[in-house]
């Protein structure tokens, strides 16, 4: 017997741009920290470092957000575990550093933007008919 192929939740879609949202505005927020960092006058090395480190993390999720959206479970139990890490570096970073005015408004609303949007991922992507679509 031929099953029906399993269709894929709105929970999942929703969860899934949910996350990809996040992701720009954690990357966005990272940048604007790291321009506005108080250092005199940082190194090209430096900002390559932080580029290449950027760059690394967010593939990495992007690739597991795609491999979520496929229906592996293991991808969500790892970006639940990153939305976790991710909502409480943002709120200890939002309210434990100072930044210049400018930099500290648009971190403060990439942060915000962000962490609604992880935990609201992270709660859709663990209800009913999402958590049966994750088979793999």
């Amino acid at each position: 017997m031929l099953s029906e192929p399993l269709v894929r939740p709105d929970d999942v879609d929703t969860g899934f741009w949910l996350w990809l949202v996040a992701t720009t505005m954690m990357v966005i927020g990272y940048v604007v920290d790291l321009a506005a960092a108080p250092l005199k006058a940082p190194s090209v090395v430096v900002y390559g470092v932080s580029g290449v480190f950027l760059f690394v993390v967010a593939s990495v999720v992007v690739t597991f957000l795609f491999l979520l959206r496929a229906g592996y479970r293991w991808a969500r139990t790892l970006l639940t575990g990153g939305g976790a890490a991710t909502i409480v570096y943002a709120l200890t970073n939002l309210f434990g550093v100072d930044r210049p005015t400018v930099a500290a408004f648009v971190f403060a609303i990439t942060a915000v933007i962000a962490v609604v949007c992880v935990a609201g991922g992270i709660y859709l992507l663990h209800r009913k008919d999402a958590h049966e679509y994750f088979t793999r």
